[in-house]
């Protein structure tokens, strides 16, 4: 595993120290609006996902780019009930469907949809989710530790909390949130459940606080040290990774040949995922040492024709200007990609 990165889930969103007493939300800006919509290359007659709708703003942006048609999902019921207006306001030209983007492929084939010309993929939780205190996401406001994107089934972060053993709550935090102190947290979790269960957003807050604050022995923080645990909590609580490979994949069988892929993420865990997707499907993945034979340019290491090109060898980030207006972009990085005429790889070949 890797140490800490620095780039918390949406540069601290709702983890950093000054947000945590801001008196209202920030409203919803979609992050690298451009650079997103240049990927995807949308033109008349084309078919596109926004697989992550949130407030509709690449739906949008594609929209009144050309004369195309967009199916917008989102898990999130609210996202869903907001999105009407902009759906009534485009006609058949948006479609909103409700649901989650690893299920995109049997979403859209429910309205007879087999094939699109482009996928746009937002990775995490939304700044919306975030904004209101009674989702449980952030610390910004106190409220009841739920973090469910769906809200309506499953396990909370409540539920993880106060149910999970101590060496479990331990890992999960090393793993979801990269927090190099999980152990230390997940003792002072359990013993102060042992009071009272944990029931809401700011007392978590406070335990994970003290208890990296007394190992670290520092108090002058930029990142509320709060930041990491809660990001493995909401992780845990939606399978967000299990959630992207899924959606990776459905992308790669549902794009048409020269069809275009563009992942936005927040923070390493989804980086990562994405790149090394990426780099498999196009036949480039590193190789394991500098002894070994570069990969032939028409063949991945297990033999199959790379089913993607990849567009931006490095990750395309912020620019100043952008970062400046929108503090939510500072962590963003778009990696994108345009599908080849190869078979979809097998399941097997998912991964390098």
């Amino acid at each position: 595993m890797s140490p800490p990165s620095s780039d918390q889930d949406r540069d601290g969103a709702m983890g950093s120290l000054s947000a945590n007493n801001a008196a209202s939300p920030a409203p919803h800006i979609p992050v690298l609006l451009t650079e997103v919509v240049a990927a995807l290359a949308p033109k008349d007659g084309e078919v596109f996902v926004d697989g992550t709708f949130g407030a509709g703003g690449y739906s949008r942006a594609l929209l009144d780019s050309c004369d195309c048609t967009v199916y917008g999902i989102d898990r999130d019921p609210s996202a869903i009930a907001a999105g009407e207006s902009l759906a009534a306001r485009y006609g058949a030209r948006l479609t909103l469907l409700a649901g989650r983007f690893g299920d995109m492929e049997q979403l859209l084939a429910a309205v007879g949809v087999t094939a699109v010309d482009g996928v746009a993929l937002d990775i995490g939780v939304s700044s919306m989710q975030i904004d209101q205190a009674a989702r449980g996401f952030s610390f910004r406001g106190d409220g009841p530790l739920d973090m469910r994107m769906d809200s309506s089934a499953g396990e909370t972060a409540a539920d993880l909390v106060n149910g999970s053993e101590e060496d479990d709550l331990a890992n999960l935090i090393f793993d979801y949130g990269e927090e190099r102190l999980s152990r230390a947290v997940a003792r002072a979790i359990v013993a102060a459940r042992k009071e009272s269960p944990i029931e809401t957003t700011g007392r978590l807050a406070d335990i994970v606080r003290d208890a990296v604050r007394r190992k670290q022995g520092r108090k002058n923080e930029t990142i509320d040290p709060a930041t990491r645990t809660f990001q493995a909590l909401r992780i845990a609580v939606n399978d967000e990774l299990g959630e992207l490979d899924r959606g990776l994949a459905a992308a790669e069988r549902l794009l048409r040949p020269d069809g275009r892929l563009a992942v936005v993420s927040f923070h390493s865990l989804e980086d990562r995922r994405v790149k090394t997707f990426l780099a498999t499907r196009s036949g480039s993945s590193a190789r394991p040492s500098r002894h070994f034979p570069s990969l032939l340019p028409r063949e991945s290491a297990r033999g199959a024709v790379p089913s993607f090109k990849s567009v931006t060898r490095k990750p395309v980030t912020a620019s100043d200007a952008e970062a400046a207006r929108n503090s939510r972009a500072r962590s963003a990085r778009l990696r994108a990609a345009v599908r080849t005429d190869a078979p979809v790889w097998q399941e097997e070949g998912a991964r390098a």
